[in-house]
C-alpha cells in the first residue's frame, strides 16, 4: 500500500477530484486516495486513469467526487461539490488526506466567491 501516493491532483486551477478505496488483491489492507485532473471532464475518466494505472493491482471502489479549487500561490485548496455518478465524496475525509500532502495550506468545503 505505501507505494500507492496518497494524493496525486493538479498543480493549481479548478478541477474535479474523486476519492478512492484501494484494497489490496487480499482484501486485508486498505486506504483512500485523491485524484484529481482538469484534463478529466468527467469523475468518471479519472477513475478510468487510476483503473489503467493500479487496476492490475488493487480494487478500486470510488467512494464519490467534487471539485478542487488549487492555490499555491495563496496555500489555499477549496474541497466541494459532488459528482452527478459517483455522488458527493466525504470532502472532510479528502481534506484530512490533502493536509498530510500539502501541511501549510489553509482548506475549506466550498468555492470562494471572488
Amino acid at each position: 500500500m505505501d507505494s500507492v501516493e496518497n494524493v496525486d491532483i493538479d498543480g493549481s486551477g479548478k478541477f474535479k477530484y474523486i476519492l478512492i478505496k484501494v484494497t489490496d488483491k487480499t482484501g486485508k489492507d486498505s486506504k483512500f486516495i485523491v485524484r484529481g485532473y482538469g484534463r478529466c471532464e468527467f469523475h468518471d475518466k479519472i477513475m478510468e486513469e487510476v483503473t489503467s494505472a493500479l487496476g492490475d493491482k488493487y480494487t478500486l471502489d470510488c467512494v464519490g467526487g467534487g471539485k478542487i479549487v488549487h492555490h499555491p500561490d495563496k496555500k489555499q485548496m477549496a474541497v466541494f461539490g459532488e459528482s452527478q455518478g459517483f455522488g458527493q465524496a466525504d470532502h472532510a475525509k479528502s481534506i484530512e488526506i490533502l493536509k498530510k500532502r500539502y501541511p501549510d495550506y489553509s482548506f475549506s468545503q466550498e468555492e470562494a466567491k471572488e
